[in-house]
């Protein structure tokens, strides 16, 4: 059964509001799938379609509505960042079209090119899809019955965790999940480290190369490599561009532009400005843990594995951001550390409620108190593979 956590959103999106339903998200994580099943009457635009293109490229509100057949009052145009100025195109639609409701997809450049955003101020509305959750993983294969939230649900309301039946091998599915991701394709290319290979040029650098953004590609796939190999580390521009051979500045951009393409995100530090506190440093972390397997060409099984600690806790952290998002819990996401070494991996803070402070261990292990003692009103928690998913 194929069912994202997104799909209650997106289908009452038009019973909710008149703005434009921009559903943004890395290649290949599903984003025409999903319209397409939720949406299968609306006229789809395909701006890969060089004649629509055209069409569309012409920016003017007759031509767009020779395009359009009068059976659906939804069109859809789909990979919208491939136009010249994909804001103005929406933006004509909404003003000027309003008999048609309106849904763009777009991929890293429909936020980065030609100040879409800006165009778009006041009449759009942004929907994230994400690789697959586990729990969209578990039902897709019939594991489990329905999504939820859980763990993040047990975490913000305090509850204690427990073993629990499955009628799987859960250890072995979650194995299996740290190794080759979570991308939607994997699920017809079940443990196929060949695709999540190629989708490297096709997901990471596509969009960023047709829009001439990166000056020295082998440079940027360097810099990836890099922050593959150190996730969940602090993140040290000058350290990294001295590396590199390149700038500081060339460095955070291209880091930047990582981020806009929903390959990377970052989280920075939780402060209250206290000397010895971090205070500028991000870390890094991947959406995916296939795809950041793929780019340092690693594959090997966890049991074998000395970055095994590292997956869990970019898998952890990752799904947390899904959930948060997906659920709109409103959490802010920041790490801890001093700077003589006392460290929370996570602090999920939201104004009015009880600050969490996460520990992500491959083991249930002791819990460090410094963060408790510096910041008492919060509380902490252990996340493990014994503890995560019941």
């Amino acid at each position: 059964m194929i069912i994202r956590h997104l799909d209650q959103a997106l289908t009452s999106h038009f019973a909710k509001y008149s703005e434009v339903l921009v559903l943004l998200g890395a290649r290949q994580v599903g984003k025409t799938t999903i319209l397409k099943r939720i949406f299968p009457d609306a006229h789809y635009l395909v701006v890969d379609n060089e004649p629509i293109k055209n069409a569309l490229e012409r920016y003017d509100p007759i031509a767009y509505k020779q395009l359009l057949n009068t059976g659906s009052g939804i069109v859809v145009l789909d990979e919208i960042h491939r136009l010249s100025d994909p804001g103005r195109a929406a933006k004509i639609f909404f003003d000027q079209l309003p008999e048609y409701k309106l849904i763009v997809t777009g991929s890293s450049a429909f936020n980065i090119k030609n100040k879409a955003s800006e165009s778009l101020a006041g009449r759009k509305i942004d929907y994230h899809l994400y690789p697959l959750s586990l729990s969209e993983y578990l039902v897709q294969n019939g594991l489990e019955n329905s999504l939820s939230f859980r763990p993040i649900e047990a975490l913000f309301k305090g509850e204690k965790t427990g073993e629990i039946f499955r009628p799987y091998d859960h250890k072995a599915v979650f194995n299996n999940i740290l190794i080759y991701g979570l991308y939607p394709a994997m699920q017809s290319h079940p443990s196929d480290y060949v695709y999540l290979i190629n989708l490297i040029d096709s997901v990471v650098f596509k969009d960023l190369v047709d829009l001439s953004l990166l000056e020295n590609k082998s440079a940027a796939l360097s810099l990836l490599k890099l922050l593959a190999y150190q996730v969940g580390s602090l993140v040290n521009y000058a350290e990294l561009a001295s590396k590199l051979s390149i700038g500081a500045k060339t460095v955070k951009r291209y880091i930047e532009l990582f981020e806009q393409s929903f390959i990377i995100f970052t989280i920075k530090p939780y402060s209250s400005r206290k000397r010895d506190e971090i205070a500028k440093m991000p870390k890094v972390y991947f959406y995916d843990v296939g795809l950041r397997n793929a780019l340092i060409n690693n594959f090997e099984s966890i049991e074998n594995r000395g970055d095994a600690g590292q997956l869990f806790e970019n898998f952890v952290i990752s799904e947390f951001l899904k959930y948060n998002n997906y659920g709109n819990f409103g959490y802010s996401f920041n790490y801890w550390r001093t700077k003589s070494g006392s460290e929370v991996d996570l602090v999920l803070s939201k104004s009015g409620y009880e600050t969490i402070a996460v520990e992500v261990k491959s083991k249930s292990q002791r819990i460090n108190q410094a963060f408790i003692s510096r910041y008492p009103e919060s509380r902490i928690a252990v996340i493990s593979k014994d503890n995560y998913w019941v």
